[in-house]
């Protein structure tokens, strides 16, 4: 039984090249099924490999792919910022495209959602390294002592929500790793509620992460001073 919604699929990207043709085609696979009405909205983030070629071909032969094009790497935070602004359908969602989720498990969270909530998923078995995951965790500890904002699985990439929340909170001004941290903190003030659902989590086959980096992660604690100073303010 098809969704009575229409459903913009945000997929964030950077060098890519190995894995974002296999996860559209999951993606428009799945949707044709389950969605009567959908797109999914590519960002390539400024990649150096084929990304931007792959995408491009998929688009000329599909117009549900839409192709959004950084010229140059801005960062995780801005690459999904400029997939939720080029969303058109009355829901979004979005989800890595570095194969580690599977789209199908959408079907998880769509019962759940509603114009007043945000579905997140968390990871029921993290596929990640030791310390990645320790990371994680000590994130979301300062997340919570900061913001006061406590969720299973701060950075899972895997969340639905109706469009009109993501336009109520605009705009979401972390660049970086601090984007979906922000966005919640932001939905929570403004009064949504959130249900958590597991999803599953696989091991990534081609490319390699970035986000537990330095860089990242220093850029991370200056966005969250400016976050707690704006919102301070209000």
């Amino acid at each position: 039984m098809k969704a009575d919604f229409s459903l913009t699929v945000v997929l964030p990207a950077h060098n890519e090249e190995g894995n974002i043709k296999n996860t559209v085609e999951k993606c428009l696979s799945y949707l044709e099924k389950n969605v009567g009405d959908y797109e999914v909205v590519v960002v390539n983030d400024g990649s150096s490999d084929r990304t931007r070629e792959i995408v491009e071909e998929m688009s000329s032969a599909n117009p549900c792919v839409v192709l959004v094009n950084h010229e140059t790497n801005k960062g995780y935070g801005s690459a999904l910022r400029s997939g939720l602004d080029r969303a058109s359908k009355d829901y979004i969602f979005f989800m890595d495209s570095d194969g580690q989720f599977d789209i199908s498990d959408l079907g998880r969270l769509i019962p759940y959602a509603g114009p007043d909530r945000a579905v997140i998923g968390y990871r029921e078995d993290r596929a990640d390294s030791h310390i990645r995951s320790l990371n994680a965790w000590l994130y979301g500890l300062y997340i919570y002592f900061v913001f006061g904002l406590k969720v299973k699985d701060m950075d899972c990439a895997f969340k639905i929500f109706p469009r009109s929340a993501y336009e109520s909170v605009r705009p979401i001004k972390s660049e970086g790793a601090l984007f979906s941290a922000e966005f919640l903190i932001k939905l929570k003030r403004n009064g949504f509620s959130f249900k958590e659902v597991p999803v599953r989590h696989f091991p990534r086959i081609f490319g390699s992460q970035t986000g537990a980096n330095m860089r990242v992660i220093i850029k991370m604690f200056k966005e969250s001073w400016k976050l707690r100073n704006e919102l301070r303010d209000r």
